[in-house]
C-alpha cells in the first residue's frame, strides 16, 4: 500500500510536469515501451529493486537501454527513481500514470470477461453500451473465461455489471447471437453492485 501510494505521488508529479511541457502523449508513448519492456523482463525487474547494485550500475543499464528510444524529459525521470532508490516503483508508475491521462482525456477503462470469444461486432456492441452508460469512452479490457457461468462480467473501477443482475447484459448476449443493433439503454436499465479489488 506504501509503495501503491508513492507510485501515485511520482506519476501526479510527471504528469504536472509533463502536462506543462506539453509532453503527455509522448510521455505516455515512452512508459508504455517501458513497461512492455519490463513486463518482458524479469532480471531487469530484478535489477530495479535489488539492494545490492549500485544506483550507478542500474543507470548505466537504462541509459543504454533507453537513451535513443525515450524523451529526455522520460530519461530524466528514470535516473531521478534510481537515485532515490525508487526504481522498483517502476512499473506501478507506468500503470498509475495511465490511468492519470485515461482520465484527462475522458477514457475509463472497463475489464470484460466473457464465456466465450467475442467477435468485433460483439465489441463494438459492448463499446456502445458501455460508452452510454458511463458517459465516457471506455477502453475494452476483454478475457475469456469458460469458467464464468453468467456469460459476462463487466468491471469498471469498483463498479460491477454482473450478468446476475441480468437484463442488460442478457440483452447484450441475445444480441450477440442474433447480431442486431443494441437498443439505447438508459442508466436506470443497468444496475450494479459495488465490488471490493482484490
Amino acid at each position: 500500500m506504501k509503495n501503491l501510494r508513492a507510485a501515485r505521488r511520482y506519476a501526479s508529479a510527471l504528469m504536472g510536469e509533463v502536462e506543462a511541457r506539453r509532453e503527455m502523449d509522448a510521455t505516455a508513448a515512452d512508459l508504455s515501451m517501458i513497461g512492455s519492456v519490463l513486463e518482458g523482463s524479469r532480471e531487469l525487474r530484478r535489477l530495479l529493486a535489488s539492494p545490492v547494485i549500485t544506483g550507478r550500475k542500474k543507470m548505466q543499464v537504462f541509459d543504454a537501454l533507453l537513451k535513443k528510444r525515450v524523451s529526455d524529459t522520460t530519461l530524466m525521470f528514470v535516473r531521478l527513481l534510481i537515485s532515490k532508490h525508487r526504481g522498483d516503483l517502476l512499473p506501478e508508475i507506468v500503470e498509475r500514470f495511465s490511468v492519470l491521462r485515461d482520465a484527462k482525456l475522458g477514457i475509463v477503462q472497463a475489464e470484460v470477461r466473457s464465456a466465450v470469444g467475442v467477435t468485433v461486432a460483439q465489441r463494438d456492441t459492448l463499446q456502445k453500451q458501455l460508452d452510454h452508460y458511463t458517459g465516457k469512452k471506455v477502453n475494452l479490457l476483454i478475457e475469456v473465461a469458460p469458467e464464468l457461468k453468467g456469460g459476462l462480467l463487466v468491471r469498471i473501477g469498483d463498479t460491477v455489471l454482473d450478468a446476475s443482475v441480468r437484463r442488460q447484459l442478457e440483452l447484450l448476449r441475445d444480441r450477440f447471437v442474433t447480431g442486431h443493433a443494441p437498443e439505447k439503454a438508459g442508466r436506470s436499465g443497468v444496475r450494479s453492485s459495488r465490488s471490493e479489488k482484490g
